[in-house]
């Protein structure tokens, strides 16, 4: 899930992976059908989206996100400045990540909700939900986690110690991608066929796949494709247009703010999974083994796994729950199915364990 993962190639061209051919073969992991089946059975009451949740969260967090930014760029001493961008960084991260949720709830579950997200947060921050939508539901199809066919997987467990680190600080480009591929490349894509299509394959997903390709979308998504692209790029010009006319300032502000969110979640894309699949297909099991959950009671992947993202692997267990039954979900299957079963395997005690485990596998590989 990700979201600000790097703008990469977006259906598909097999990909190299890298991964070094010394890498010895995963043996297949069977579904255990005990735990599939209780995910379904005791979590049927829980799984519909509640809308005051929803609407209350990310209008909070947008609120506070461009409060907090306003506040940065007006700050006249660091002392003011930093824990004012930090606050921005976090709370613009927390909403922006509900693109992840889009794709997610059926189109009526939440009347409304998607066109506000567009408006308020995807447009503003230049990523609006067309990057993901018709994307990552590609990453939970049953055939194509964890191969050449998935946009958001690499075996980054699997490839050299360098890798790791330039995945990180790729995130950095990120907003200025963003602003150049709105304000230049898609206007003169819409006079310039070749470049449309090379900017609607390559440049118009968040995909971390380097030989993604996306396919030309169909029927009512070509109407949102239109609206969204138009709406980004006329706010990408406004705001290249209002920095040559009052200042670079407060864009150059903005901008560092939106990378210190967008490193955040690379980050958080970075433990999302355990990256050790050489490419063939996997079943529901062993992708969700692939998969991270960081539970409770540590409170501090709220803040870097926000949005029920520290529950990752239960999401792929129950891609359609809402994020805000995901702990009630984990509650209910760790009492169920104890202590010693395939579940808890999934669970991780937190970021840095998680880092420094993907880190010593490429140092193996290397």
């Amino acid at each position: 899930m990700s979201v600000y993962q790097t703008i990469g190639p977006a259906e598909s061209q097999p990909a190299e992976r890298m991964a070094s051919p010394a890498a010895p073969a995963r043996v297949a992991i069977p579904d255990d059908k005990d735990m599939l089946r209780a995910a379904v059975e005791l979590t049927r009451d829980i799984s519909t989206a509640r809308p005051a949740i929803y609407w209350t969260d990310m209008l909070v967090s947008a609120a506070v996100g461009y409060t907090a930014l306003a506040a940065t760029i007006l700050a006249d001493r660091p002392a003011i400045a930093v824990p004012c961008g930090l606050v921005a960084a976090l709370a613009l991260y927390r909403a922006m990540l509900f693109i992840h949720e889009l794709t997610h709830i059926h189109r009526d579950a939440l009347p409304g909700f998607r066109t506000a997200w567009n408006v308020l947060v995807g447009i503003p921050l230049l990523t609006p939900s067309l990057m993901y939508e018709g994307v990552h539901q590609l990453h939970h199809a049953r055939t194509r986690y964890g191969t050449a066919d998935d946009p958001e997987y690499l075996p980054l467990a699997l490839m050299k110690p360098w890798s790791l680190p330039l995945f990180l600080v790729t995130a950095i480009l990120l907003p200025p991608a963003l602003l150049v591929r709105s304000a230049v490349l898609v206007p003169l894509g819409a006079v310039i066929p070749p470049l449309r299509k090379l900017v609607w394959e390559r440049l118009s997903s968040l995909s971390i796949n380097p030989g993604f390709r996306r396919r030309p979308p169909e029927g009512a998504a070509k109407r949102m494709v239109f609206w969204q692209e138009l709406g980004a790029s006329v706010w990408a010009i406004t705001l290249v247009a209002a920095s040559f006319t009052y200042g670079w300032r407060p864009l150059l502000i903005a901008m560092a703010v939106v990378s210190v969110a967008a490193v955040l979640n690379q980050l958080r894309t970075l433990v999302a999974h355990l990256w050790e699949n050489e490419g063939e297909a996997m079943t529901v099991t062993a992708q969700y083994l692939d998969s991270v959950n960081v539970p409770p009671p540590g409170p501090v992947p709220a803040l870097w796994a926000p949005v029920g993202l520290r529950y990752h692997a239960l999401h792929h267990l129950l891609p359609s729950m809402p994020y805000h039954s995901l702990a009630e979900a984990h509650r209910r299957l760790s009492a169920h199915l104890g202590t010693d079963g395939t579940y808890v395997k999934a669970n991780h005690p937190g970021l840095f364990a998680l880092v420094g485990k993907i880190a010593r596998s490429t140092m193996r590989v290397g």
